[in-house]
């Protein structure tokens, strides 16, 4: 172990003279002095065996926590009123979804469809698929979620190999009102594969969260912003003595960084349980893109500013700006874009139903290589 740590420390002394402040650095003699200048080699080899301890112990907690998703198969054969077999390929399938609460956050209703007879080919055939939504209160009231004047004919495609065909997705709610929920729903297009192949059933999947996990990840997005907030007004309190004029470049970042890191555990994730809307949504979008761009912005100012010691705005910050503010804006749009149709439209399908997706993502994985 001994001679693990000698060596362990003579890494890190080859990068000793670029970390700790020497001639060529700007206003070394003037700039705070940073813990991580005066580190042992013990104290490093703890603060990175702290780390994967902790590390390890919260993949322990999720492979020993509750699965995050549950998963309730219906079959179409099962279904009361009974399908004749034209009805196989056609419907209407009428199916009640499982209790469900506001902790089970989200529902998802999949469809695979197995045939009898398959050849040893692959096809695709599209069609559309029909969709009506009625609500059940906890008085046994039925509502109307989406009805027959606002259903959407969506196109779907079918991807077939020997006798199973590959699931799609029929609905996606994202926020659940009522307690249980009669789904009806219709294809339209499928008549050709039931002359040839003979479709035996229909299995329909109700996925939603699990709220045991919703509980967890409740209590673990608290205790981390507590954790960050409490980081952050430390990390204010030790350098309160000093100008931040004299503040080295990380220091100065670490000041943005943790508030930042505060809003990326969504302080405002509370809000999508008691409200249907879309706005908490849009927060979390914003933050989680706002925080990973300036992380990003960081280690760019960091490793170009390793030699460079004139960091003017217009010459050294704004081309990084620039480039960080187009992947914030692609990013904050795809999925801000997309969590607002998915609660405006249960069967809205960003795969299917748009082109500009396709293109807001090549836009973005674009602009990758030049950071």
């Amino acid at each position: 172990m001994r001679s693990a740590f000698s060596q362990f420390g003579d890494m890190f002394s080859e990068f000793g003279k670029n970390i700790a402040p020497t001639y060529y650095h700007d206003r070394c003699e003037r700039s705070v002095q940073m813990r991580l200048y005066t580190m042992h080699k013990r104290e490093f080899v703890l603060a990175i065996s702290g780390f994967f301890a902790s590390f390890g112990l919260f993949v322990f907690i999720g492979l020993a926590g509750p699965p995050i998703t549950n998963t309730i198969t219906v079959n179409a054969t099962n279904l009361n009123p009974k399908l004749n077999h034209s009805q196989m390929a056609t419907g209407p399938f009428v199916l009640r979804s499982p209790a469900v609460s506001t902790f089970s956050q989200q529902l998802w209703v999949i469809a695979r469809i197995i045939l009898k007879h398959g050849d040893d080919e692959r096809f695709n055939k599209p069609f559309h698929v029909s969709v009506t939504i009625h609500g059940v209160t906890d008085q046994n009231k039925i509502v109307v979620v989406l009805g027959n004047q606002h259903s959407h004919n969506r196109t779907r495609e079918l991807h077939c190999f020997n006798s199973v065909c590959e699931e799609f997705t029929v609905l996606h709610l994202g926020f659940l009102d009522y307690a249980h929920y009669i789904i009806t729903v219709n294809f339209y297009g499928l008549e050709r594969i039931e002359e040839n192949y003979n479709m035996k059933d229909v299995v329909f999947y109700f996925k939603t969260y699990n709220p045991s996990f919703t509980k967890i990840e409740i209590w673990f997005r608290c205790i981390f912003i507590v954790l960050t907030f409490a980081t952050s007004c430390w990390f204010a309190y030790s350098l309160r003595f000093f100008y931040f004029f004299d503040w080295s470049i990380e220091q100065k970042w670490i000041s943005v960084l943790l508030p930042l890191l505060v809003l990326y555990n969504d302080p405002v994730f509370p809000l999508s349980f008691l409200v249907n809307s879309w706005v908490p949504g849009l927060l979390d979008a914003m933050f989680q893109a706002t925080f990973l761009c300036a992380l990003l912005l960081f280690w760019l100012c960091i490793y170009h500013g390793i030699r460079q010691n004139e960091r003017s705005f217009s010459k050294f910050y704004l081309p990084k700006c620039i480039i960080i503010g187009l992947l914030w804006l692609s990013a904050f749009t795809l999925a801000s874009w997309q969590k607002y149709n998915e609660l405006r439209d249960p069967t809205y399908n960003y795969k299917v139903d748009t082109g500009h997706f396709m293109g807001f993502k090549v836009f973005f994985f674009t602009l990758d290589p030049f950071t």
